[in-house]
């Protein structure tokens, strides 16, 4: 079963008012809530009924990876907007200028993404080819990308900034960057041995 975690960005953090991270939260929360409602549902669900163009077992296994998949993002999410959104340095600073020439570089592609995006972007190394990208997802569960870990999770679907900025977008994403905290991406790289791999191109 799920449980809810504590973040202290919800409380509001530099260009994101405390209302806004607090409903913003009640959504979490809510995933969270559904995520083990549909635990409990599959442990009954009827299996010789399941049909692909509708059952229950459908209804259920395709909710349920769109709650899981909100949860995680937003647990990352919240966790990202901890900090003062200086530059990374250390094995994720090295892995962004190998892939992309520069942090300004990786910087304008995850702010377009952003804009490009309906719901989420993450920035994801991924296992299989020791490599850095930007993935656009246009709901919850667009991602995974398989054998790929997301570093920062960056919400754009409207619920994350209309409180405050309507449909300012741009100055939403620009928000988020300021709060950015890559010290706990790089733990993230280090914890999960990413600084023992080679860097591809």
């Amino acid at each position: 079963m799920f449980t809810s975690k504590e973040f202290n960005s919800i409380n509001g953090v530099e260009g994101l008012s405390e209302r806004q991270m607090k409903e913003h939260y009640k959504l979490y929360e809510g995933y969270i809530k559904k995520a083990n409602e549909i635990q409990e549902q599959l442990k009954s669900v009827d299996l010789s009924k399941a049909n692909a163009t509708y059952s229950d077992l459908r209804a259920l296994k395709l909710g349920y990876s769109f709650a899981v998949n909100a949860i995680k993002s937003h647990e990352l999410y919240f966790d990202n907007l901890s900090g003062n959104g200086q530059a990374p340095d250390g094995v994720v600073g090295k892995m962004i200028a190998n892939q992309f020439g520069s942090y300004d570089n990786w910087l304008a592609d995850m702010k377009a993404t952003g804009i490009a995006a309906r719901g989420w972007v993450w920035f994801a190394f991924d296992w299989q080819n020791n490599t850095v990208f930007n993935y656009l997802g246009d709901a919850h569960d667009a991602f995974p990308i398989w054998h790929a870990t997301p570093l920062v999770a960056l919400d754009v679907y409207e619920h994350a900034y209309f409180m405050d900025y309507g449909t300012s977008r741009a100055d939403y994403i620009a928000a988020f960057f300021k709060n950015l905290n890559w010290e706990e991406a790089e733990a993230t790289a280090i914890r999960l041995g990413m600084d023992k791999i080679p860097a591809q191109s």
